[in-house]
Order: C-alpha cells, then structure tokens, then sequence
C-alpha cells in the first residue's frame, strides 16, 4: 500500500465517526499530513458544523502550510450552512489536497477540486476511490435518485422461519449478531417495520449501544392497526417515531399527535397498502440518506416486489424450527428461478453462532 492509500484509510476510519449522524449531509473524515506525521485530523460531526477539512486544519494549525491535506470526500466550494471548504484549504496555505472520490451531487460534482487546481494547489483524486465511495453509497443514493439506500435485515433459522408457529421468536439468532444490528441502527437514519411487527413484538426499535443514538422510528400502518399504547409511541419515544398511513384522521391519530408521534399520510393502493417508493422519496426530502427495514415479512416482501432494497443482511442462525414456523419473507411471486431476486457481491461473515449473508441486491438471477 502506498502511502496516500495508508492516509486516506486514515481519513476513512475518522468519516466513519460520523455515520448517522451527518445527514443531510455525507459523513467525511480529513486529516493533514507533514514530514510523514499527522498534524491535525477531522470529521464532520453532524449537519451545520464544521466540516471535516476546517476542522483538521484548525487542529493543524499553522502546521497546515505546505502540508498534504487526505479527505475522503471533493472539498465543497459552495456556501450552505457553512462557508466553503476551499477557501479554508486555501487561506491555510496547504500544498497538496489528495480526494478519496468527487462530489456525488451532480450540482457540484468536480467544482472544488478545480478550483484547487486553478489557484496552483496539487490535486489527486480517486485514491481509495471504492472504500470512499461505500462509504458515501446512502448520500449518493440519495442526491441522485431522490430515495434513501435500504438495507433490508433479516433474521432467521436455517430453514428460513422467524418464529415458531406460535410466535415464539426470541431469540433465534445470538447476542453478537443482536449487538451487530443496536451498531447498524446508531450508524443510520431510519429503521423501519411494518404495524405486524408492532403489534406482536412492541419493540422499542432502539440503539442499545453504549453512547449510540436512536434513529428516526418509521411504522408503515396503512391501515392504523397499531394500538396507541406501544412502546414507539408512548413516553420519550413518541417524538423519534414517524407513522405512515392512508388513515391520518381519527381519535387515535389525535392521541399520537398529542403524544408528539409523526404523521405522513398517503394515498393507499386498493388492498389497502401503501407504495412504498412514495415513502421513501418523502423521507429523503426530509434528508434522511439510509433506511434499516427491519420487519416483517410482509413488509420485506413489499419493498423487495417494490423493487426498492439496495442491500439485504441475513443472519442465519444453525436451528431448524420447521415448515409449520413463520416464514422470512412473503410471496414474491416467483414462478420460475429464472425469476428470482440474487444477490451480487454477496459475502458470508461468521458471527459468534450464527452466519452473517449480506450483498447487493440484483435483478432476476442468471440461470
């Protein structure tokens, strides 16, 4: 590895301080580098801060002139909530500005390493391109598309059930793999389920994680099934909670609002459904960048027919419960394997007693 490799990997681990807690904005880590030794490092720590490039340099100093400055992310040179990020880099005096990969946003995309480059900075750029660009995939996603990246986690025996068929589903996977999902709920936006899912567990669809932070509660209830008693909705909780329903009237919706609940109403489908693209271009306006769908089965099986998951996370846990037991996901419709939804780039990762699958989500597989 050479050495601009090895220091944006360092600008990466300090971005990754900052997942979930950033957006609208990207998470970016920077750090300044002269005579081989870190001088000062940064990361953006949440929307309407500093950004990750001025508050290396302010930890760097007068120690910035004639120094490299690593970011994981094109320096902006725009004004948003913050002044532009090149004319930080350029009234330090910095000699050489290395990018991990340019500004997804088409608006601004190339604009701040050209200006670099015009005012007589050395610029590289594409350097730990793919880490970087993993990194910024909900941001990208988001700016481009107008939705957020969903990640659908799942969770289940070795022969695909959730439950037992009494419902009886705690706990088929173990405590590493429960851990892993309290750390992938503090690094994202939102977690969403389905009214199922609130009515059979009342989870509380929170980051257990020592100093983590809750992400937005989003229930999808067409058709307002959920009790207002849950956990969600009640208490401290209510607030972080967003409902989505095609039934925003009503006594027990005045009950939520009182309770300081979230309402989005939609226009159902005539099962009584809601499209799930609507909510989640809605929740991209309201800068949310990643979405952790967490149940149930019908809900999983929605947003896949949807066509509307980017990622799936499946543990596997080594039990069998049976072909009476609940099963994973709903019906997709899948007559032929010709027809089936693969995944690319999976991987398999051991995680304490059970497997940990994750991967792309493709088209219908080849066959």
């Amino acid at each position: 590895m050479n050495a601009d490799a090895a220091w944006m990997r360092v600008a990466l681990r300090l971005a990754r301080k900052g997942l979930g807690r950033t957006s609208p904005n990207p998470p970016v880590g920077a750090v300044v580098i002269k005579a081989g030794r870190v001088v000062g490092e940064g990361f953006h720590r949440r929307a309407g801060s500093a950004h990750a490039e001025v508050e290396a340099l302010r930890d760097a100093g007068a120690r910035a002139r004639g120094a490299t400055l690593y970011v994981t992310l094109e320096p902006c040179n725009h004004t948003g909530s913050t002044p532009p990020c090149t004319d930080a880099i350029l009234a330090a005096g910095v000699e050489r500005v290395v990018v991990g990969c340019a500004d997804p946003n088409p608006a601004v995309v190339g604009g701040g390493m050209a200006l670099l480059r015009r005012r007589g900075v050395l610029v590289a750029e594409g350097v730990e391109a793919e880490r970087c660009g993993e990194l910024l995939r909900p941001f990208t996603k988001r700016v481009t598309t107008g939705l957020p990246l969903v990640t659908l986690k799942l969770a289940s025996s070795l022969d695909g059930r959730i439950a037992t068929r009494t419902g009886d589903s705690r706990w088929i996977t173990g405590e590493r793999a429960r851990r892993m999902v309290h750390r992938w709920r503090d690094e994202m936006d939102a977690v969403m389920v389905g009214a199922g899912t609130v009515i059979a567990d009342d989870p509380q669809l929170t980051c257990r994680l020592r100093r983590g932070r809750d992400p937005l509660r989003v229930i999808v209830d067409g058709r307002l099934r959920i009790p207002v008693d849950a956990r969600v909705l009640t208490n401290d909780l209510a607030s972080g909670t967003l409902v989505a329903t095609a039934r925003p009237a009503g006594g027990k919706v005045r009950q939520m609002l009182r309770n300081g609940v979230q309402i989005e109403s939609f226009t159902p489908r005539r099962d009584g459904t809601l499209r799930l693209r609507s909510l989640l271009r809605r929740l991209a306006g309201r800068g949310v960048s990643s979405v952790l769908l967490e149940g149930g089965a019908e809900l999983a099986a929605s947003a896949l027919r949807e066509g509307v998951v980017d990622r799936v996370a499946c543990f596997i846990a080594p039990t069998l419960i049976g072909a009476d037991g609940r099963g994973m996901v709903g019906s997709l419709g899948v007559e032929r394997l010709g027809s089936a939804i693969d995944l690319r780039r999976a991987r398999v990762t051991r995680i304490g007693a059970d497997f940990l699958i994750e991967g792309d989500v493709g088209g219908p597989r080849a066959v």
